[in-house]
This record gives structure tokens, sequence and C-alpha cells, in this order.
């Protein structure tokens, strides 16, 4: 059955990230952007662990498989490390206007992978939503006025970062069935500790202590529990669905600095708010529905009993849900709505 519960957690993934964005660039003045990266993440990951200490889930992982580890180590290496550093380097070189246009590349990009190399379905009308997010993301960002020069260099550099997070949003997603406090967690430490180090090795200076809590707040909310449910819903809706929704994050950016911070309001803000509007109303009524045969599968996840786990227990269970263990799925072919989640990556 298709339920709402992915794309309340994508559009929450967008809220949280947007909103972290004008209070990041309120620190971004006193601390150097690689920095302040590095403090947002490690913000993250400290946050999350503690979190994960106080469930009782320990800091380790909960059966995760060799494969697994490969498609995470492999997502931080892409995301977390060479996309922030490469992003950095092309704000050097870039105008920040021209940088906020080539970010929406990540969008893009990320459905294209999914699309073509992890062979996601897609049909006309989420093509259809998700360029009118897109649109309404360059519309926001479109050059008002001039800016800084913006080299070559500049512009692959950004495009490069945005290429590493479009590979890390689809390698997340062959992991989205773990622990999305581990995979979050992770991601923020091993990324904290390689941007904060790289920063300090360029020359930066720690800032003062008052400037670090703050950036850790932010980063624990902006970027841990945003980055949560953004694997939540991974999960449930796939890495171009989740990525559309979450592409409306820059326009919750927009909306805050505009009722916090005094912002005034243009023209752009109005156009972008009309068609990432209409693009979210178009995901929203899709309706995915055909016969399909779903294979043999062993795996762990935090599920309910419903029509696709109907299996037994061989432990004692007190009947509370959702629960998590190992469980196996027969084969099974039967018709119903569906999202390219978990338990329906099949082809068309």
């Amino acid at each position: 059955m298709v339920t709402r519960a992915p794309i309340l957690a994508a559009l929450g993934a967008a809220l949280l990230f947007g909103a972290s964005t004008p209070f990041a660039k309120a620190l971004v003045g006193d601390v150097s952007p690689l920095l302040l990266a590095g403090l947002l993440y490690f913000g993250s990951g400290i946050g999350l662990s503690l979190v994960r200490l106080v469930r009782g889930s320990g800091l380790g992982p909960a059966n995760l498989a060799r494969a697994d580890w490969s498609w995470l180590s492999a997502a931080i290496a892409a995301g977390g490390v060479l996309g922030p550093a490469l992003l950095m380097y092309g704000l050097t070189r870039t105008s920040a206007a021209d940088a906020s246009l080539l970010l929406n590349l990540e969008t893009v990009l990320t459905a294209l992978l999914a699309w073509v190399v992890f062979r996601e379905n897609a049909d006309r009308r989420i093509v259809l939503g998700m360029a009118l997010i897109v649109a309404g993301g360059t519309a926001l960002a479109w050059p008002s006025g001039a800016g800084t020069a913006t080299s070559l260099a500049g512009v692959l550099a950004v495009a490069g970062a945005c290429l590493c997070w479009a590979i890390d949003n689809n390698l997340t997603r062959k992991v989205s069935a773990i622990d999305p406090l581990f995979i979050a967690g992770t991601k923020g430490l091993v990324a904290g500790i390689t941007n904060v180090s790289l920063a300090l090795v360029f020359g930066a200076t720690l800032p003062s202590r008052m400037l670090i809590a703050a950036a850790a707040i932010v980063g624990f909310v902006g970027y841990g529990i945003s980055l949560v449910l953004f694997v939540l819903a991974l999960r449930g809706l796939g890495s171009a669905r989740t990525g559309a929704y979450f592409a409306t994050a820059p326009f919750v950016g927009a909306a805050i600095a505009i009722a916090v911070f005094h912002e005034p309001t243009s023209t752009a803000f109005w156009v972008a708010a009309v068609l990432m509007a209409c693009g979210v109303g178009l995901h929203l009524t899709e309706r995915h529905e055909h016969a399909h045969i779903h294979e043999e599968l062993v795996h762990t996840h935090s599920h309910r009993h419903d029509a696709h786990h109907e299996h037994g227990h061989a432990f004692a269970w007190d009947g509370r849900e959702p629960h998590t263990h190992q469980h196996r799925h027969e084969r099974l072919t039967h018709s119903h709505p569906h999202y390219p989640d978990i338990h329906h990556r099949h082809g068309h």
C-alpha cells in the first residue's frame, strides 16, 4: 500500500535543510566556508551519535553487510568529502549567483543517474514535476545584478560537487533499509572531521566556542535530522522523487530569510513558488500501479506486518509494531499502487 510518510519525510528534510541555510549564512562571515561546512557536519554527527546512545543503539551498525559497507563508504567519500571540497574550491572562482544556479544540477544529475544507471522508474508526470521544481530553483537563484567573475574551473568544480552529491544520493538509496541514524551520523562524523582538518591545514583558525556551538546546533537540525528524514524518504520513494522534493529547500530558505531576517521579496520568489507548487502537485498526485513480481529477498529494516510482510518470527514477539529484524520475502506477484521503494525496485 502507498503511504504519504515518505513524502512527508522528503518535504521535512527539505524544510529543515532549507531553514538551516539562512542561519548558516549568518555564521559564514565569521568563519571560513570550508571550516563552517566541517562544523555543521560534525555537529550533525555528534548529535545523532548521542541520540543513538540515548536510544540504547550503541555506536556500531546493526546487521550491516559487507556490500552495505562498500555502498556507504563510497557515498560518504563522494558526498561528504569530495563534494564539499569541490564546492568550496568552486565558490572561490564563481559568483554566488552563478553557484546557486549551478547547484540546481544536483537534482537533475540525481534523477538522471537514478533513471539511466540504477534503472529507477519514472513516467512523464514525474519528469515534468521535477523539471518544474528545478525551474523554480533556477528562477529563485537567477542573478539580479553584477557578480564576481566566474571561471571555467569554478563552473566545473561546482558541477563536479553536484555530481558527487548525486552519486551520494543514489548510493545511499542502496543502504536506505538500515538504521538512518547510523547512516546520517557516520556521514556527519566523517565529513566533519575531514572538512575541519582540511580547513585547518589551509590556514583557518577555530572560532569562538559560542560560534562553534551555534554551528553544531544548526548542523544537528539542518544536516543531521534532515539527512535522517532524507534517508527515510529514499527508502520509500527512491532517489529521483526524493531529490525532486528536496529541491524545494532553497525556496524554504528564501521564505525564512524573508520572514525572519526581513529580506525583501522579489518577483523571482513568487515565480519560484508557483513553479515549485505545480511540480510538487504533480508528484503528490502520481498513481503508479501495475502487476509486478517480488523476487525472494532477505533483509533487515523497520516494518509493520502488511501485504509485503506476512512472515512468522523465530523469536518471542511481543506484538509491537513497527519492529526491526531480519526477515524473508517469498516470491510474490500482485498489483497495487506503489513507489520505487525498497520492495519495488523491479523493471518495467
